[in-house]
C-alpha cells in the first residue's frame, strides 16, 4: 500500500482516517504492487494552470494532476517518492459547491481518481472511463463516502 504525505494543508477540513481508507480500499481492490510514498500538494490556481500548461500543453486551471515516476512499483522502497497528486484548493471548494458534495468528499473523490491515474487507469476512450468509473463508484461504496 502506498504511504502519503500531505502539503500544504488545504483550509477545509478532511479526515486522515478516511484518506488512510482510501489507500487501504484501493490496495485491496487493485492488484498491483503499490510500493512508495504519494506526495499530496495543494497548489493555487496559478501553479496549476502553469504544470498544466507545461505537462499537459493545456493552459487552463484544473483541479487535479497527477505524476508516476516509476512504470512499476515493485521494487521501491516505502520511504521513496512514487508520484506526485497535485491539487487545487480553490478549484476543489468551487467543485464541491457546483456538485453539491462539498469540499471534503470533492477532494476524497479526485484523491482516488488520482490514484488509479498513478496505477495505469486512463480514460482515454469510452471503455477506459468505463472501467475507471466502476473502481471509483465501488471504492466510494464501500466507504461510504457519497
Amino acid at each position: 500500500m502506498f504511504g502519503y504525505t500531505i502539503i500544504n494543508t488545504p483550509s477545509f477540513l478532511y479526515s486522515k482516517n478516511t484518506i488512510d481508507s482510501i489507500f487501504k480500499s484501493i490496495s485491496k481492490n487493485i492488484d498491483k504492487k503499490q510500493n512508495g510514498l504519494l506526495n499530496i500538494v495543494f497548489v493555487e490556481q496559478k501553479s496549476i494552470k502553469n504544470l498544466n500548461n507545461i505537462y499537459r500543453k493545456k493552459n487552463k486551471e484544473t483541479d487535479v494532476l497527477s505524476f508516476h515516476y516509476f512504470e512499476s512499483f515493485d521494487t521501491l522502497k516505502q520511504d521513496e517518492i512514487a508520484g506526485e497528486i497535485i491539487l487545487c484548493e480553490e478549484i476543489i471548494k468551487k467543485q464541491g459547491l457546483e456538485y453539491g458534495l462539498g469540499s471534503e468528499k470533492e477532494f476524497y473523490k479526485l484523491l482516488i481518481h488520482s490514484i488509479l491515474h498513478i496505477l495505469g487507469f486512463d480514460h482515454e476512450d469510452e471503455n477506459e472511463y468505463e472501467i475507471m468509473k466502476k473502481i471509483e463508484e465501488k471504492i466510494a461504496q464501500e466507504l461510504d463516502l457519497f
